[in-house]
C-alpha cells in the first residue's frame, strides 16, 4: 500500500496542534493558579483581625466629638449613660498583619450580624495598626432611636452589651464583622471587653 504523504502531513499537523493546545491549556491553568495564590497571599498580608486588647496593654484616651472623654487601660471597655447620649468604647488589638479600619457598628439582636449597609457609620474612620493596640468608640445620641431605651437601660443597670464592629483593610476590602461583649466588672464601675466571634463578608466564612 502506497503512503499518502498528504494525509500523513494532515494527521501530523492535527496531532501537533492538539499537543500545543493541551500544553497551552495546562500553562494557562498553572498561571491562573499562580495568580490566585499570589492574590490570596496579598490579601493575607493586608488582612486585619481585631479583638479586645490584652490586659497588659497600656492606657489609652478616648475623646468623643462633643468633648466627652475617658481613659481605658488593658482590656477595658466603656459604657456610660449621659444626659443626652449613651457613650460606648472598647480597647482593641489588631492580631492581623494589615492595617484595620473600623467603618461602623451595630447593636445586634440575633446570632448573626446585620447587613453591612445597616451598620451605624462612624463619624470618622478608626485605624488600628498591624500588631498594635487601638480603640473604638461611638455614641447613640438620638433619643428617638428605637435602640436607645434598651441600650440606656442596659448601661444604667450594668448589664452585658453586645456590639458588632464592621471593619476592613486599608484598601476597603476584606470586610469583617467582629462581635464584642462589654461586660461590667465585678468590682468598681468599670467594664471589660471580650471578643465573641468573627464573620467574613467578602470571602467564605471558615465555619
Amino acid at each position: 500500500m502506497s503512503l499518502d504523504w498528504g494525509t500523513s502531513a494532515n494527521v501530523l499537523t492535527a496531532a501537533g496542534t492538539l499537543v500545543l493546545a493541551v500544553a497551552s491549556f495546562a500553562s494557562i491553568r498553572s498561571a491562573d493558579r499562580a495568580a490566585r495564590s499570589a492574590e490570596r497571599a496579598l490579601q493575607v498580608s493586608l488582612r486585619p483581625v481585631l479583638v479586645g486588647a490584652r490586659p497588659t496593654d497600656p492606657e489609652q484616651k478616648l475623646i468623643w466629638s462633643d468633648g466627652h472623654a475617658t481613659h481605658l487601660s488593658g482590656s477595658g471597655a466603656y459604657a456610660h449613660l449621659g444626659a443626652d447620649a449613651v457613650y460606648l468604647g472598647a480597647a482593641l488589638r489588631n492580631l492581623g498583619p494589615g492595617l484595620g479600619i473600623v467603618h461602623g457598628w451595630s447593636l445586634p439582636t440575633g446570632d448573626t450580624p446585620e447587613p453591612a449597609d445597616a451598620f451605624r457609620r462612624q463619624g470618622l474612620d478608626m485605624y488600628v495598626a498591624a500588631g498594635d493596640h487601638g480603640t473604638w468608640h461611638a455614641a447613640l445620641r438620638d433619643l428617638d432611636d428605637a435602640a436607645y431605651p434598651s441600650l440606656a437601660d442596659r448601661v444604667k443597670n450594668r448589664q452585658r452589651l453586645n456590639v458588632d464592629l464592621l471593619y476592613g483593610d486599608h484598601e476597603g476590602g476584606q470586610r469583617t464583622v467582629t462581635r464584642l461583649s462589654l461586660l461590667p466588672r465585678s468590682t468598681g464601675d468599670g467594664w471589660i471587653c471580650q471578643t465573641v466571634r468573627h464573620w467574613n463578608l467578602d470571602r467564605p466564612d471558615p465555619r
